[in-house]
């Protein structure tokens, strides 16, 4: 837990090492659904697979929009650790992504996985195409509606890939959190990254330090205090062309997700 450029494990211990190495996923830790209080649960089920060592996250030709109330034609496959809503019409529920959101479909509190200060890493493969987008976030569960600031351990949009590397978006969104400035960053990294990638985020009391293939690529002089619930997604999105199928379906391979507690 010092400042120096590579990530240093030391000091942590393997809490959780989600290897996706069965052929289920593992519904004590991931809900496949996508923020189904604002549409619902059928139209937000995940298309996924666990195989040969990975998972497969996936957007078909007829995977229909999430919520086109709410967010127009964008299209989704999705895990995530917590969830929770207040009653139909209400505007209670988590990711406030814009104005005039209400609860489409109440939902149960689950809380699966949320984790609080320490080390979260994934090695995940990206999507070259111009409207695919990966991510893998970490927000606040929203026990109280402030707590709803954003850690971006990455995202990744195919747009931004070229044959010599591509842009990995890192830092912190504050969302609804009044506490938290937006230290957001689009870093350059050289190689292919449709190949296998390191992503980490090392979380401590009072900053954030976010690594690629285990070098460090963006200090942020601000941490958040709350639990937060794991976001797991890829997203295809409108593009000023007509959709265009011939390359679906998009797949985001994702070999493991870890968590690591100080020791």
């Amino acid at each position: 837990m010092t400042d120096a450029p590579a990530l240093d494990l030391s000091a942590y211990r393997l809490l959780v090492d989600e290897r996706f190495d069965g052929d289920e996923l593992a519904r004590t830790r991931w809900l496949p659904h996508y923020l189904p209080h604002w549409s619902s649960r059928a139209a937000t089920a995940a298309r996924h697979e666990v195989s040969a060592g990975t998972l497969k996250l996936r957007i078909d030709a007829d995977t229909p929009p999430w919520s086109p109330e709410f967010d127009g034609d964008v299209r989704v496959s999705h895990l995530q650790t917590g969830e929770f809503s207040g009653p139909i019409d209400s505007p209670v529920g988590q990711h406030r992504f814009r104005p005039g959101l209400v609860v489409r479909e109440e939902q149960d509190e689950e809380r699966l996985w949320l984790p609080r200060l320490g080390v979260v890493e994934a090695r995940a493969r990206a999507i070259r195409h111009p409207a695919a987008m990966v991510a893998l976030w970490a927000i606040g569960f929203e026990e109280e509606p402030a707590d709803s600031g954003e850690i971006c351990i990455f995202e990744i949009f195919g747009r931004e890939i070229d044959d010599d590397g591509g842009l990995v978006g890192v830092g912190v969104k504050p969302q609804h959190d009044p506490r938290l400035e937006l230290d957001f960053e689009k870093v350059r990294v050289a190689g292919d990254l449709t190949e296998f990638h390191d992503y980490a985020v090392e979380w401590l009391p009072d900053r954030l330090r976010f690594f690629i293939d285990g070098r460090l690529v963006k200090p942020v002089p601000q941490s958040i205090a709350y639990p937060v619930q794991l976001m797991l997604d890829v997203y295809e999105l409108p593009t000023d062309a007509p959709r265009d199928t011939s390359s679906h379906p998009l797949v985001f391979e994702v070999a493991h997700v870890r968590e690591y507690v100080p020791r």
